[in-house]
């Protein structure tokens, strides 16, 4: 080859390159001055190679140092996220386990509670039973209606009096066919309500039998006036005498003035 206007021998190798793998498919070639190597056979020097290798495997190592750094750096944070969660699900469990406490303790007030409340159940069934019975064995049939005079409730035997069924609670007195020659109840059950001051008349039916009838003011318990009680006591037997009284009354005065 020339150099500098003379010429120089030189031995040319060329070799293909297999290793290391990101240099595979390239070729080195490698001058070498004839010269220099005084009459040696030119061969090649795989120490270039090697060389290439160590240089490859020296950042493949660097790599694997950063992605192991990567690693533990995500592992360190993950292990915090790991122990922060853990503290939460610890507080958590304290206070379901506080809440659970809480139910069982209203859990338990509430049984308390709830027995309080059939124990007075149970009284105020005793008590209505007394009270159906008291009035039953009085034979006083008793009707209680509320502001607007609508039938609330009744006794036994208030058939013999009202044509009422079950299903007419709720519906206006006024509406209800009577055997009482009466037609003026509604407006003295206004006028109690208003005087809160009872009414009390001898009234008879169609079939001639005679009732006394009271009507009342209806108090709760807080002494609110929620209606009337109306009465209805059967005193055919002593209208009965007083109407036999009165005849011997009569006779014996036609007697007594012969």
């Amino acid at each position: 080859m020339g150099t500098n206007g003379s010429t120089q021998t030189i031995d040319l190798t060329v070799q293909a390159i297999e290793e290391p793998e990101a240099l595979r498919g390239m070729v080195m070639v490698v001058f070498n001055d004839v010269a220099t190597l005084r009459g040696k056979k030119p061969s090649f020097n795989p120490g270039l190679a090697a060389n290439v290798r160590v240089l490859e495997l020296e950042q493949e190592l660097q790599h694997c140092r950063e992605e192991l750094q990567t690693t533990r750096e995500e592992m360190q944070s993950s292990q915090e996220e790991l122990r922060s969660t853990n503290e939460e699900l610890q507080s958590a469990n304290e206070e379901l386990i506080t809440s659970r406490e809480e139910m069982q303790s209203m859990n338990e007030e509430l049984q308390t509670v709830n027995a309080e409340q059939q124990s007075k159940m149970d009284e105020l069934s005793r008590v209505n039973d007394d009270m159906r019975n008291l009035l039953n064995s009085t034979e006083i049939i008793t009707v209680f209606l509320d502001k607007e005079l609508h039938i609330r409730r009744f006794t036994t035997g208030v058939d013999k009096i009202f044509k009422l069924i079950p299903g007419d609670v709720g519906r206006p007195l006024s509406d209800i066919v009577s055997d009482l020659l009466y037609s003026r109840i509604t407006e003295d059950a206004r006028e109690v309500l208003r005087t809160l001051a009872f009414s009390e008349k001898q009234i008879t039916a169609t079939d001639g039998r005679w009732f006394s009838v009271r009507i009342m003011p209806y108090r709760t318990m807080e002494d609110v006036i929620d209606g009337v009680v109306i009465t209805f006591a059967d005193i055919t037997v002593a209208k009965t005498l007083e109407a036999e009284l009165r005849e011997e009354v009569s006779v014996l005065r036609a007697k007594s003035s012969k």
